[in-house]
């Protein structure tokens, strides 16, 4: 899936989307109130050296950005998101401060990494919060690792390739080396040489994302086995069909009839569409907060009308 557009002289291209476990990990400094240093280190799975930063105190989220990104796109919510939380932030295999290293990008291969970061961590289980690319790799950890996710939360992700608008895919498999000199001025390619390990290793990246944009997917079938509650939350201006949206919601069982005057037909699931928002913004929408933190911290917003009049 993906996550950021680029406008060649050609036309719009939608950029991206679509285990040896070694043992010298740096422990992460205890942190003793919300307002500590933040705890930073590296984890090495098969050649991949994966950056982390924790912060806050808490029950424990993993946040986990979208592609040609890294953690920092979610610096001006952290006051907000992580109020009372503590937040486990991780680099993406070749984003932000984690190296690219010599496999393939594959959303199946990074859920198992996730999994094996919060073990070498220390963390049971947490909540799971994920955007665009992120959030099909937070899918993937929490349906291959249910026992490690209280809660999950995928902010503009899909459950198919067939999610897309049809036009988008053509252009995302032309996702490649050969545009790295085309941004050169956006703030994909400015983020990423200020902090990359090796700013040089660009195209390589543009090259491993545009691979895993054409490895079609679909993961409907499932869907429906995950058992903890999940929250979609998407733009009303997404780069995923609305029917997608739909779809996804019904295969973990809502949206099927309706709740009742006592809620209860409901299920433990939800589904949120922030309006004026595309796939390109909504991450920094003030109102995803909001949205997000009552589900994570499992609590109801609903009150049910009583109909007691009051003199």
């Amino acid at each position: 899936m993906f996550f950021a557009k680029l406008i060649l002289s050609a036309g719009a291209l939608a950029l991206l989307n679509s285990p040896i476990l070694a043992q010298n990990i740096a422990a992460p400094a205890r942190l003793t109130t919300a307002s500590a240093t933040p705890a930073t280190g590296h984890v090495e799975l098969d050649g991949v050296n994966y950056y982390y930063r924790i912060q806050g105190e808490g029950e424990p989220i993993l946040v986990l950005h979208g592609g040609l990104g890294s953690m920092d796109m979610f610096d001006p919510l952290l006051p907000t998101l992580g109020a009372g939380r503590r937040l486990i932030m991780v680099d993406l295999q070749g984003h932000g401060r984690t190296n690219l290293g010599k496999r393939p990008i594959r959303y199946e291969r990074l859920g198992e990494d996730m999994s094996k970061i919060l073990t070498k961590l220390g963390y049971g289980q947490v909540d799971v919060f994920g955007y665009s690319m992120g959030g099909a790799v937070a899918l993937q950890l929490a349906l291959q690792h249910p026992e490690q996710v209280r809660r999950l939360a995928l902010l503009s992700a899909g459950f198919a390739q067939d999610g897309f608008y049809p036009e988008m895919l053509p252009q995302q498999a032309q996702v490649g080396a050969k545009m790295a000199d085309f941004m050169k001025e956006t703030p994909m390619y400015k983020t990423y040489v200020a902090v990359a390990p090796d700013k040089h290793e660009f195209p390589r990246l543009l090259d491993a994302m545009g691979d895993l944009m054409r490895q079609p997917f679909d993961w409907s079938a499932d869907v429906p086995k995950l058992k903890m509650p999940v929250m979609l939350v998407y733009a009303d201006s997404d780069m995923f069909r609305p029917e997608h949206m739909i779809k996804f919601y019904q295969l973990l069982g809502g949206g099927l009839r309706d709740a009742g005057w006592q809620r209860e037909h409901m299920t433990g699931n939800r589904l949120a569409v922030l309006p004026g928002r595309t796939h390109y913004d909504v991450f920094l929408a003030p109102e995803l907060v909001g949205t997000l933190r009552p589900f994570l911290d499992g609590r109801e917003q609903a009150a049910i009308w009583t109909g007691d009049a009051k003199d």
